[in-house]
């Protein structure tokens, strides 16, 4: 397995990290047993970078997750994050204080089993309390030996300085692919400057980019995707001309389209880690087949054409999800 390094003194993890939000949550019924089984399958294969959440399911990801790798702890990169409460949600509907800080990751230790995160995130910015205040409560938590690495996901560069000043951040996660290259900009650049490992989320554009999804009317019912702008109306159509390009160009190279687009993630730095979601043991391993392919300058070139920054139709969230975003420059 090939492997990269999260940040300048971060840990090593595997080249292609795991997402289990959609084993408890956003993309249809939940399957216990195989997703279990992928995350067993995941490890074998030595992908070794698995990322979860206090959120996803409510606390059902973390227990699952907890269970999956009970047997295999010292082999797994494990991350989780915080800051969008379970419950007694905060008028923001983010929680950063530092008393929560510390709640929070006394709860996720209890769900997944273990004595140390080795990688804890602030899920979203808290803007009624001082980055300070938080990542400080966050740093009190490595020296206390409960966490060994810490992130931030969805950060504006200013709020990442303020943030690296207290306490060294090892990884920034941030939806990032061909369809979500808005961070180009401005986030992976002050990553790049800070040495941060950037860790993309939703690679494969919520499933999009992988050809599989032709109409929302296959979604299932409680598919938070209904509620998300890209698949809407004249946007899904409008971006369904992306999806067919990309298609066409994978069919020509002989390969799953999945596998063409994260390729082209992997391909945007050594310090760029992805951690595209499934439940599914074959779906993670046609993911895994990304890793063995060496795009050219004319593939990239192609896929610049292809998707552009700004492509696609809509915005990324709702106007509630829009709103905890740290957007304040970029």
């Amino acid at each position: 397995m090939k492997t990269r390094q999260l940040g300048k003194a971060g840990p090593f993890v595997s080249a292609l990290g795991l997402g289990a939000m959609g084993m408890s949550q956003s993309y249809g019924l939940r399957d216990d047993e195989e997703s279990i089984a992928t995350i067993h399958r995941a490890l074998a294969l030595g992908l070794n970078f698995i990322d979860t959440a206090d959120i996803y399911g409510k606390g059902h990801n973390e227990e699952l997750v907890g269970k999956a790798i009970r047997e295999s702890r010292r082999d797994v990169v494990l991350a989780t994050k915080f800051g969008l409460p379970l419950e007694g949600v905060r008028p923001s509907g983010v929680d950063g204080r530092p008393e929560y800080v510390h709640q929070a990751c006394e709860a996720s230790l209890r769900r997944l089993g273990i004595e140390v995160i080795d990688l804890y995130y602030l899920h979203r910015v808290d803007r009624e309390v001082p980055i300070e205040e938080t990542v400080g409560a966050m740093a009190e938590l490595v020296r206390q030996g409960k966490v060994r690495f810490l992130g931030l996901s969805e950060v504006s560069p200013a709020t990442l300085r303020r943030a690296h000043a207290v306490h060294s951040i090892t990884a920034v996660q941030s939806e990032y692919s061909l369809w979500s290259r808005d961070v180009e900009t401005a986030g992976l650049p002050a990553c790049r400057e800070l040495g941060i490992g950037f860790v993309p989320f939703s690679p494969l554009g919520r499933g999009f980019l992988t050809g599989k999804v032709k109409s929302t009317d296959e979604l299932t019912e409680g598919d938070g995707r209904r509620l998300m702008p890209r698949f809407q109306g004249d946007n899904f159509k409008q971006n369904l001309t992306l999806a067919e390009h990309l298609e066409e160009m994978a069919a020509e190279k002989g390969y799953p389209p999945a596998q063409l687009a994260l390729a082209w993630v992997l391909a945007q730095g050594d310090d760029v880690v992805p951690i595209p979601g499934t439940k599914r043991r074959r779906y993670l391993e046609e993911n895994l087949g990304a890793l063995n392919i060496e795009l050219t300058a004319s593939d990239l070139a192609r896929l610049d054409e292809i998707a552009p920054p700004g492509v696609a139709a809509g915005q990324r969230y709702n106007e509630d999800g829009m709103r905890l975003l740290d957007q304040s420059d970029g």
